[in-house]
């Protein structure tokens, strides 16, 4: 999961909306911290389970990890101004992005976690012409 994070930032180039879908413990946390060593992040990553989302700063780059199981109705999340963390040049990773429905933007790329035997599948659907490109470039990555 981290190995393919560092390919992540890589792909996304820092920026964009990835939702990152999974059950409990599949590895989403592990794969956000992953691309945020991808990015040369040093320190620890944990879920922003209580806070709704972590901020980080590397070198310049705005990656926000955002992780919305705890949310109960997705109009909280105009209470964080949440809006505000989608413009930019800012990478936004989100965990249990369909808890934010109808407020969250559309991804531009839906990542997919899931068990498959002992270890982890994961599938990924761009949205945007921006998640087209950042597939082409896990696609080549992969190669």
């Amino acid at each position: 999961m981290v190995a393919f994070g560092h390919q992540i930032a890589k792909a996304s180039a820092g920026r964009g909306v990835i939702f990152l879908l999974g059950d409990l413990g599949m590895g989403k946390t592990t794969l956000s911290r992953g691309i945020l060593r991808g990015f040369g992040h040093q320190g620890s990553v944990k879920s922003p389970t209580y806070t709704l989302v972590e901020p980080y700063e590397i070198d310049g780059q705005q990656v926000y990890h955002f992780d919305l199981y705890r949310l109960s109705d997705p109009e909280e999340l105009e209470y964080l101004g949440i809006r505000d963390y989608f413009e930019g040049d800012a990478l936004c990773l989100v965990e249990w992005p369909e808890r934010g429905k109808g407020i969250l933007p559309v991804a531009d790329l839906v990542l997919t976690i899931e068990l498959e035997g002992l270890g982890r599948k994961l599938s990924w659907v761009p949205q945007t012409s921006m998640g087209a490109l950042m597939a082409d470039n896990l696609l080549q990555a992969k190669r």
